[in-house]
């Protein structure tokens, strides 16, 4: 499931509009906007994957850690699983506190 970042309304990993406001998902979903959040952040120097105890065997090869300038997008489009795509992005610091 994604869930619209406007509105806060789920929609299934497939839909490219958010059913209650028709935002955008691909630009507007909350895991769209973790992601770009941390890309923005200086101290953030990798993106890690991780994946449901239960993931489908396509999100299974998701799980990992990444450059900031090659992560996957999310929701992976291979899922298979009956809930959609539960993988979300964790973020690889230089530091904790300033």
């Amino acid at each position: 499931m994604q869930t619209c970042s406007r509105c806060n309304t789920p929609s299934p990993d497939y839909s490219a509009k958010c059913s209650n406001c028709g935002a955008s998902l691909p630009a507007n979903s909350t895991v769209r906007g973790s992601l770009q959040r941390m890309l923005q952040n200086p101290r953030v120097v990798k993106i890690q994957v991780s994946v449901a105890g239960d993931a489908c065997p396509s999100c299974q090869t998701l799980q990992g850690t990444y450059s900031k300038e090659n992560p996957p997008l999310l929701p992976h489009p291979g899922c298979s699983h009956g809930s959609g795509c539960r993988c979300y992005y964790e973020p690889i610091l230089t530091e904790i506190y300033p």
